[in-house]
């Protein structure tokens, strides 16, 4: 077990088979030991992929996206959700499904902090379907930059977003991969990896 499953042991909160709380540590308080511990697995596991920017989506993806951005060195691109009064039009835009707010979300990108040809690590806190990152995808695409690998903290295995992901030949690397939860016990049940 690592370090990441024993965190969501100790502290994760299980509301049914297909939510799970760890907003006491990732997602809404933010632990910085947890966050180090993501930000240098992932360092090891995308080790030898040459990295130009890190991007993630608002807002639960930035942590972690920054953290490690901080290993790499480079920039961390967050993708907005909306569109504020400095938006400017000239953006690559996408959609994606949010599972937790159970609606659709318009995502953008300003296009100056996206270039032809740079190497993109996408980030996030968690995969279920696989709609954030597919969007995220979608416009790395549309860049014309190229997606190095995924990196997500906790992956709903459960969920298609990781097989969909893998099978369209991404390297996607999940730091816990639960297979099921049980509510009643507030069990967890981790695939091996």
């Amino acid at each position: 077990m690592n370090f990441l499953e024993e965190k969501i042991i100790t502290d994760g909160k299980i509301f049914d088979e297909n939510i799970l709380k760890v907003d006491g540590f990732l997602n809404h308080q933010i632990d910085m030991d947890i966050m180090r511990q993501i930000a240098c697995e992932f360092k090891r596991r995308f080790k030898g992929d040459h990295v130009d920017k890190i991007l993630t989506i608002e807002a639960s993806g930035i942590a972690v996206a920054v953290m490690l951005a901080n290993m790499y060195d480079v920039p961390v691109v967050f993708a907005k959700k909306n569109a504020t009064v400095n938006s400017t039009d000239d953006k690559y835009m996408s959609e994606a499904y949010s599972f937790t707010q159970k609606k659709m979300n318009n995502i953008f990108v300003s296009k100056p902090y996206l270039k032809e040809g740079e190497c993109i690590l996408i980030i996030d806190d968690f995969l279920a379907d696989g709609q954030a990152a597919s969007a995220l995808i979608d416009i790395v695409n549309q860049a014309k930059a190229k997606v190095v690998g995924i990196g997500v903290a906790i992956e709903k295995g459960q969920q298609k977003g990781g097989k969909i992901l893998r099978e369209k030949g991404f390297h996607v690397e999940s730091l816990a991969i639960i297979d099921s939860m049980n509510t009643e016990t507030q069990t967890v049940f981790f695939r091996r990896q």
